[in-house]
Parts: structure tokens; sequence; C-alpha cells
């Protein structure tokens, strides 16, 4: 029997790859991604947010890399990553204000000079907070549908293939 000898130097396990990097790549995710929560998408027509709105909110999230501080693209930026006007721009985030989704704040450069907006997305951040329990219900919901759909043979057939090891994908 073979024996193992130990270094007094411990290897260093390396850092797991995000699902984001095993999907697109180490290139694609060197760039960096933006963190868009699931609830955002899902309750999109209940917050009555348009296609282009949530394109903004996600442009904006883009942008958003410090709680602490709010985004400040210009609107000129945000047209020409998205495609669209200035004037495209300032109709929809007047609606997300009024909606109460996202609160413009103008600010002033040390100059003087007007700079770009601020975007605060608190109001956004509290609405999906609030309807964090309606999705918690339906998650719960789901579990127990699969749960009741699930027959104690097929579970043992599943983990018997599994420990076979061609029941998985990896």
């Amino acid at each position: 029997m073979a024996k193992t000898i130990k270094t007094s130097k411990a290897r260093k396990k390396a850092p797991e790859k995000s699902s984001t990097e095993r999907i697109f790549g180490p290139k694609v995710y060197s760039h960096g991604y933006t963190g868009v929560p699931n609830i955002l998408l899902r309750a999109q027509n209940r917050l009555g947010i348009t296609p282009t709105q949530l394109t903004i909110i996600v442009q904006l999230l883009g942008y958003y890399y410090d709680p602490l501080r709010p985004p400040f693209p210009t609107k000129r930026d945000l047209a020409k990553r998205i495609g669209i006007t200035e004037q495209t721009i300032r109709i929809n985030i007047k609606a997300l204000e009024e909606a109460g989704l996202v609160t413009r704040e103008q600010w002033k450069t040390s100059a003087g000079d007007y700079g770009p907006n601020r975007y605060h997305l608190t109001g956004l951040i509290n609405k999906l907070k609030k309807l964090e329990p309606d999705f918690e219900e339906e998650r719960k919901e789901r579990e127990e549908a699969r749960a009741l759909t699930e027959t104690p043979r097929a579970r043992a057939s599943a983990r018997a293939r599994k420990a076979k090891g061609d029941g998985g994908t990896e």
C-alpha cells in the first residue's frame, strides 16, 4: 500500500465557477454580468412594466455596482445601448417614476454643471420585496404538487439510476 505524504503547503481549492460563467463561458463572463431578480421578470405584468421599461431597468441594473451609489448613465448612453431615442428613454423613465419604481435625482458636478441623473431604484426594490411572499407561496404549492405526483416507486427508481451513475446529468 502506498503511503501518502502530506506537504506543509496546503493546496488551495480553486473557487467553483458560477452558473453564469458555466453557461456563457469564461470569456463572456469576464466582461461582467448583471443580477436581475427572477421575481422582477416573473412580475413584470403585475408591476405594469412594458418591455421597453423592463429593458431600461435592466440597463440601469447594469450600472448599479454599489447599493450606496445609485446608477447614473446618461440618457444618450441608455438610448444607444437599447437602440431607441433619448425621447423614448425620457418618456419611459417618467412612467417608471410615476409608477413609483424609479426616482430621478438631478445632480451637479463639482464645477457646477448639471450631470446625468442619478436613478434610485428603491421603489422597485421595495415592491419586489413586497411581492416575494406571493412567489414563496407559489414555490411551496409547486413543491407540494410535485411531491403528490411522485410515487415511492418512481423515487426509488430514480435513486437507483443515480447510484449506478446513469441517471443524472452533469
